[in-house]
Order: structure tokens, then C-alpha cells, then sequence
């Protein structure tokens, strides 16, 4: 892609700071992603066009424009904005803010206190908001990359919406890199010569951050070739400035897609060093590792499933260890979780027996819970014969009972069948010794 118009004595001075500081959007207009949230007649939009924003929490990874979006926010609703980081700040000066904005409420005036990374606020200083947000002194939007389930206040968290932003994609930042080329406020104006492929892997090598993608952008232009013709950015340069190898996955992704493939029927056809090898070459491409570790966690119960249910562990451990250290100590963390995936007994038991009841539930939603297993909390419930002939299995010397638990139309029907690799062979045992108990009870 090439920005050919000649820049001359006359034009402004180019813009300075960062890129990612120059381009910050000044309204939802020049906002990148998050259309699931601010496309016409969404529910973030809608609060933000009728000015009824109220308290709210930001959930999603960086980059993806938490802060900018509160700003913008705050300018569309005629706001105050006040930004408050909660890595520097204590109980007193959330306090002086407080007070601050209170009295800026009675004069009629509003206040959006933007607090950055909130999870990092311990329980006390997070409760000192909650004065303020009750009384709507203030209206509080909090940031965070962290699950806020976990990390916040449940007495601030019901207190909040939250609406969780995602990581922007590729198309998403490759637009938004072209976009910097062309405005007056980025590149625009400079003839800088650098390919749509080369944006494409400048984009994948971001992983959905705005601020990567921007930032990888301005290096390799200022590392870039000049002559008369303008700055030109080459493969090698551009190698250069991501420390990744351009040609690992193509342009449209479709190799994406191929090599996560590779991976995964490598491990179920038990080949531990192709597993390895595309491993290696998707980590080594800037593959995200947490991406790579969720497919193997799903790979832990889809293929190897009861054969193997150490699998499952193996592979929740190596996705916490990805999410702890990261990039590049956890990809012996993978390779662990990979071979140990590749060298286990394989089942798709499980698979095939939840198809089989997802087809099942599809075409039957309406058959009803029998009596004898539903709960009876009331009087009336036990009336109409709720939980009748229930038998609780504890209560029983095997430990078991011949009750029915499926709809009448679904007696009998086994959607679970065991194979004999690994430890599934005891599971199927077990549950052979279970039928012929129930056969000698008829």
C-alpha cells in the first residue's frame, strides 16, 4: 500500500508523541472494534446517545480501548473526566476525588471517574466508592483485564454493568494500520511504501492489541529505508522489528487454520514429534500461547476423554502456567502439555455420547422431568407428587437404585459407550457391573 502524496514546505509539521497517543479516537466514529457494543442499537450505544450512562466495568484484554472509550464517553455525555490509576493511588486521594466530584453533582455537573486496572484496589478501597456510586456523585467506569467475578467487590460489581470488550481483529487492526498511514495526525502526508501483507502480519503479530499494532507500525517506518521516493519498509526490516518469521502464516489466515488443524490430529494420531514441530511453529509465528493452550484443554476431553482424565489436568495446568509467565518461558509448559496429550490412550466417547444427547434435548425440549426426581420445596409441589418413589442412592447398601431419572419417551437410552482404551476399560466395566445389578432387580 503506497501513501503518495508529496509532502512540501507548506504542510504542517508532523505530529509528535506516539503514534498510538496521536491516533487515539476522539469520538465513537474513529473507534475500532468492539461493534458488538456500539453498533447502532446496541446497548452501550444506546446509553451513550441518550446520555443514561450509568456505573459500568470494562472487562477485556489491553489494547483494546478501555480508556479511550471511557473519554469518549465522557465527552458525548458533556462529562467531567477524571483519571484515576489504581496502581498509584490509596484510600485518601479516592476520597479527595470523591469529595471533589460531590460537589461538583450539587452544581449540576457530571463526573466519570475512569479507574484503571481496579482488580489491582484492595476490598477497602474499593468500597470507598460505594457511597459515591450510590448516591450517583459520580458515575465510575472501572477497567479491567482481569475476570471481575473474582477480583471486584460483589457489592461494587451489582452496583455496575459489565460489558466485556474484545480483542480487536485482524481485519480490524489491519484497517486501523491503514488508517494511520493515511491521516494527518499519523502518516498521512509522508509516502511510505509498505505492503497490505506486511500490515496483515504487522496486525497477527499485535493479537488483538491496538496499541502493538500501532506502536509495531511507527518502528518499522522509523527503521525503514529512505530515498527519493520515500520511506520503504522491507520484509527483512520488518522481520527485523517483530523478531518473527513473516512467512510462517499467510495473509488471509487460512494457515492459521491449517497448522492449529496439524496440531491437533497430530496428538490424535499419537504423533508426538509432528505435534511438537507445529507447536513449535505456531508459537514461533506469534501465535497468542493462550490460544493455543485452550485448544489442547478441549482436545484433553474430546479425544482422549475417560481414557485418560489425568489429560484434562495436565492440560488446565499448562493453560494457568501460559496465563502466569507467558511467552516464551511457557512453551515448554505446551510442549509438556502436547506430549503427555499425544502419548495418552485415545476415546471420543464423550463426544459422541453429548452429540447424541445435544441431538436427543434439540428434538425433545418439552419432555418433562419425572416426578420421582424433582424437587419438592413446597406443599403444594408435594401434593402433586413431587419427588415421589425418589430413593437416595447413599441410603442403600450398593450405593445404587434402579429409578428412572430420563423422560418416560427416552427410557433406556444410552448416549455414554465406553471403549476399552485406558482407563475407560474400568469405566466400562463399572458400568456393566451397574446394569447387571439393575437387571437383577427386575
Amino acid at each position: 500500500m503506497d501513501n503518495n502524496r508529496q509532502s512540501s514546505l507548506f504542510d504542517s509539521p508532523a505530529p509528535r508523541g506516539p503514534l498510538a497517543s496521536r491516533l487515539r479516537p476522539r469520538d465513537l466514529s474513529e473507534f475500532a472494534g468492539q461493534t458488538h457494543l456500539l453498533a447502532e442499537g446496541k446497548v452501550l450505544r444506546t446509553m451513550i446517545d441518550r446520555d443514561m450512562v450509568s456505573s459500568m466495568i470494562f472487562w477485556g484484554p489491553p489494547g483494546v480501548g478501555k480508556t479511550t472509550l471511557a473519554r469518549i464517553i465522557a465527552g458525548c455525555t458533556k462529562s467531567e473526566f477524571v483519571n484515576f490509576s489504581a496502581v498509584t493511588s490509596g484510600i485518601k486521594e479516592i476520597k479527595e476525588v470523591m469529595n471533589a466530584a460531590e460537589r461538583m453533582s450539587l452544581m449540576g455537573a457530571k463526573t466519570i471517574l475512569f479507574v484503571d486496572e481496579i482488580h489491582r484496589f484492595n476490598k477497602a478501597q474499593q468500597d470507598a466508592f460505594l457511597p459515591f456510586v450510590e448516591k450517583g456523585s459520580i458515575i465510575l467506569i472501572d477497567a479491567t483485564t482481569e475476570n471481575p467475578s473474582f477480583e471486584i467487590n460483589s457489592a461494587l460489581l451489582s452496583r455496575c454493568h459489565v460489558f466485556v470488550l474484545q480483542a480487536l481483529s485482524q481485519e480490524e487492526l489491519t484497517q486501523l494500520l491503514k488508517q494511520a498511514l493515511s491521516n494527518l495526525r499519523g502518516f498521512g502526508g509522508q509516502n511510505i511504501h509498505i505492503t497490505d501483507q506486511m500490515l496483515g502480519v504487522i496486525a497477527r503479530f499485535a493479537n488483538g492489541d491496538a496499541r502493538v499494532a500501532l506502536g509495531t507500525l511507527e518502528m518499522v517506518i522509523l527503521n525503514g529505508e529512505t530515498d527519493e521516493s520515500g520511506t520503504i519498509v522491507t520484509p527483512e526490516i520488518l522481520e527485523q522489528c517483530i523478531s518473527k518469521k513473516s512467512l510462517l502464516y499467510d495473509k488471509n489466515g487460512e494457515e492459521h487454520y491449517n497448522i492449529i488443524s496439524a496440531l491437533h490430529k497430530s496428538m490424535r494420531n499419537s504423533d508426538v514429534d509432528a505435534a511438537i514441530y507445529w507447536l513449535a511453529r505456531m508459537l514461533e509465528a506469534g501465535e497468542t500461547p493462550l490460544y493455543v493452550a485452550r485448544r489442547i484443554v478441549r482436545f484433553a476431553s474430546e479425544d482422549i476423554g475417560m481414557a485418560d482424565s489425568r489429560a484434562l489436568e495436565i492440560a488446565v495446568a499448562a493453560y494457568q502456567a501460559c496465563h502466569f509467565i507467558g511467552m516464551p518461558e511457557c512453551s515448554v509448559h505446551l510442549t509438556h502439555a502436547v506430549t503427555y496429550m499425544s502419548v495418552a490412550p485415545k476415546s471420543n466417547a464423550l463426544c459422541v455420547a453429548y452429540e447424541d444427547a445435544a441431538s436427543d434435548a434439540r428434538n425433545m425440549l418439552a419432555e418433562p422431568v419425572p416426578l420421582q426426581i424433582r424437587n419438592a420445596p413446597t406443599r403444594l409441589m408435594q401434593d402433586l407428587g413431587y419427588g415421589d418413589g425418589y430413593v437416595y442412592a447413599h441410603d442403600t447398601e450398593d450405593k445404587l437404585s434402579d429409578m428412572q431419572c430420563l423422560p418416560d419417551s427416552l427410557a433406556g437410552r444410552k448416549y455414554y459407550k465406553p471403549t476399552t482404551q485406558g482407563q475407560e476399560s474400568r469405566v466400562k466395566d463399572r458400568l456393566e457391573q451397574i446394569e447387571e445389578w439393575k437387571k437383577r432387580q427386575t
